[in-house]
């Protein structure tokens, strides 16, 4: 499964910041609303998420913590 940043269409005032950012050419402005361009090439790197002043872009993770392991090697 590919993620993608989620867009909030009606919060998008079209300003145009998250198209400047987007690195893989994933952002266009369409009528004055933010739309995403399916592209392979999207990191999720959430520049998009970090410039939008309106938040109409939503780049939502989960983070794991996996436990460490001590292993001991006995000679």
């Amino acid at each position: 499964m590919i993620v993608k940043p989620i867009l909030n269409e009606a919060l998008c005032n079209g300003c145009g910041l998250c198209v400047t950012v987007c690195q893989c050419g994933g952002m266009v402005i369409v009528g004055s609303i933010i739309k995403r361009v399916d592209v392979a090439d999207c990191r999720y790197c959430a520049e998009c998420e970090l410039v939008c002043p309106t938040g109409a872009i939503q780049c939502p993770f989960e983070i794991v913590i996996e436990e460490s392991i001590d292993i001991t090697f006995e000679e």
